[in-house]
């Protein structure tokens, strides 16, 4: 299927600045649907005289007139001359007679889509007729807000000139506040009372002015300022971003927009929805967030504080062999301990293995004295990886390159290149270690091997990561004149990415 951007630009919008427009109507108009109690499409003129269908929305307040899918359906002949007429004249044109041709009836209302002085779609908003409701205070006062933003699509004004995130914005059966342009209150919806009660305000909020009684309701001073700004920019003609304001038991997500609709009264729409579940679960995210990298931060120190002690201990060793086994130690426990220093400084339980490896590469050398300087380097991308994944992963490329810079160069010989190669094939990883020493020893089997560096590498390649191991000779090694070794993990699944 299509994007709206595409099926905008098959139609008369097709300037940058037109498709925007038309895409923030779209992520607002849920709110002109639930006002109107009618279903609504957008539609565009094509080259051939039709009219195609490019967007719609159903109300959340009535039932719809449009049960049917009508995105890219085309209208022509006398059944788009209402649409026609109203990008023409560039004014809302309501059909004369009812439309009994479907399940239900239902009348039609086209409003032009104006954006810089040009109408660049149509708006049709469909009524069901077979709904019969009683009307309420609070079913008029909809339909006359309804009525005012339906003129200011047709003006130009509406929607604003920044996208709205939909899923934050309150909605119409949330808590709705209609505004004079004095900033008082003249409706204040059930629900919009009852959430203003349990932000502290006490009385009918009918008469009063809403700014100032956000403000004075408010705990925190700063969060009340600004949302009492927010509602008397929306008073003065301004589309100010939703803000949220804490008060005695509750917290309301607070969006004001003002009406100033051609030819009609001008006042404001100050839309409130209690939020206090949701920012209490916001905060215990956080709190629990923090924890886990402090967490994480004491590991890194405590690991730091136990490859310091292993490090002193080792050069009061006097047996080599008992000092290079201490050194290992030490490296081992050192790359555990940038893993966890990643994770202190992340805020999901992923880790950069890229940036943990380029940090471990260095001490490669810094804790080996075995041997030739060897030069290392790292091709392809490991990505971000869940921490289970990481651990283990830079545990085994570490051992892997230590042991490529302890036994693949002699101590007499020439220095020489190693490469860590990443490859990614779908969910699949697979790193391969490559020397140009002097290669393996003559019927060498990595399965059988007691080396220490080893055993730890295949436990942690089939134990922890789910993948193999075997060794070759490159095809290509790094450097000329050895024959090299190549060590390959195969980790099926370990490249797949965070959810």
């Amino acid at each position: 299927m299509s994007t709206l951007s595409e099926r905008l630009h098959r139609g008369s919008a097709s300037a940058p600045s037109q498709v925007d427009h038309a895409r923030r109507l779209v992520a607002d108009w849920q709110l002109l649907a639930d006002l109107a109690f009618a279903d609504l499409t957008l539609w565009v003129p094509l080259r051939t005289g039709a009219w195609w269908c490019v967007a719609q929305v159903r109300p959340l307040t009535a039932p719809t007139s449009q049960p049917e899918d009508l995105v890219g359906s085309e209208v022509a002949g006398p059944d788009a001359e209402p649409f026609r007429l109203a990008h023409r004249e560039g004014r809302p044109v309501t059909e004369g007679d009812p439309d009994w041709s479907g399940a239900s009836p239902r009348r039609r209302e086209v409003i032009p889509v104006r954006h810089d002085g040009v109408v660049v779609a149509v708006l049709a908003k469909d009524t069901n007729l077979a709904v019969t409701r009683s009307p309420s205070t609070l079913e008029l006062t909809y339909l006359d807000i309804a009525a005012d933003l339906c003129l200011m699509v047709s003006a130009g004004t509406f929607p604003p000139e920044k996208l709205l995130d939909g899923e934050l914005s309150p909605r119409v059966g949330d808590g709705l506040v209609r505004l004079d342009a004095a900033g008082r209150a003249v409706y204040a919806s059930p629900n919009a009372l009852s959430a203003f009660r349990r932000l502290g305000v006490t009385g009918d909020l009918a008469g009063a002015d809403l700014a100032r009684v956000t403000r004075s309701a408010a705990a925190d001073g700063v969060a009340g300022e600004a949302v009492a700004a927010n509602i008397s920019a929306a008073v003065a003609g301004r589309f100010p971003e939703p803000a949220d304001v804490e008060g005695r038991s509750a917290t309301l997500l607070v969006r004001a927009l003002p009406l100033q609709a051609p030819g009609a009264e001008e006042g404001a729409l100050v839309l409130v929805r209690d939020v206090t579940d949701l920012r209490s679960r916001d905060r215990a995210l956080l709190t629990k967030d923090a924890t886990i990298r402090e967490i994480h931060h004491r590991v890194k120190n405590n690991l730091q504080t136990v490859a310091a002690l292993l490090r002193l201990q080792a050069r009061r060793m006097t047996e080599p062999a008992a000092r290079a086994a201490l050194e290992e130690s030490v490296r081992r426990v050192a790359s555990i301990a940038v893993v966890h220093e990643t994770l202190a400084g992340s805020r999901e339980d992923v880790v950069d293995v890229d940036g943990v490896l380029d940090q471990v590469l260095p001490m490669l050398g810094d804790l080996t004295s075995i041997g030739p300087a060897a030069r290392t380097r790292r091709v392809g991308a490991f990505g971000e990886l869940p921490a289970a994944t990481a651990t283990p992963l830079v545990m085994a490329v570490t051992e892997l390159l230590h042991n490529a810079a302890e036994h693949a160069f002699p101590a007499d010989g020439q220095p020489g290149s190693i490469e860590l190669v990443a490859e990614r094939d779908g969910e699949d990883l697979v790193v391969r270690v490559r020397d140009d020493g002097q290669g393996l020893p003559e019927g060498f089997d990595p399965a059988l091997s007691d080396g220490l560096g080893l055993q730890i590498v295949r436990t942690l390649v089939t134990s922890e990561l789910g993948g193999t191991l075997h060794t070759t000779t490159p095809a290509q090694p790094p450097g000329p004149g050895r024959p090299g070794t190549e060590v390959v993990l195969d980790l099926p699944g370990a490249g797949r990415p965070r959810r």
